[in-house]
């Protein structure tokens, strides 16, 4: 993601959070460093409009963290030693409270990852690299 639309992605994401009153009207539930992504499988198939699902966990309650502004996403085979192995990620409903669904094209078998992410109330970023496994 180019540093241009990342801060497009976080402009709009503080702007929504102002036009909606939860900037300052929520006390801070936890350290930011209390929450992280979990892949909900960590593998899919190698092919196009493959749905990847990852859940935000309160680590410290073990629950869902629903209603989170996912604004940088990212998949790469960095894993693999082949950053420059890119693809686009669409975001996607989610299909229960706390679950953050995206569409991506694993055009090869290998490994891909990262997430980021604001959390309501929440100060700092929640950031997490995720491997996901592509299979044949």
């Amino acid at each position: 993601m180019s540093s241009l639309n990342f801060g497009r992605a976080v402009q709009a994401a503080l702007t929504l959070a102002a036009i909606t009153g939860t900037i300052g009207s929520t006390p801070a539930r936890a350290d930011i460093k209390n929450y992280e992504f979990q892949l909900v499988q960590p593998t899919v198939q190698a092919g196009a409009d493959r749905i990847v699902t990852v859940r935000l966990v309160d680590k410290t309650t073990g629950k869902a963290v629903p209603d989170a502004v996912i604004f940088a996403t990212r998949l790469d085979m960095a894993p693999d030693g082949m950053q420059e192995m890119a693809t686009k990620v669409t975001p996607m409903p989610g299909t229960e409270p706390g679950t953050y669904r995206f569409k991506a094209n694993f055009s090869m078998e290998g490994r891909w990852l990262s997430l980021g992410a604001k959390v309501q109330g929440e100060t700092g970023t929640v950031e997490n690299k995720l491997v996901v496994t592509a299979d044949k």
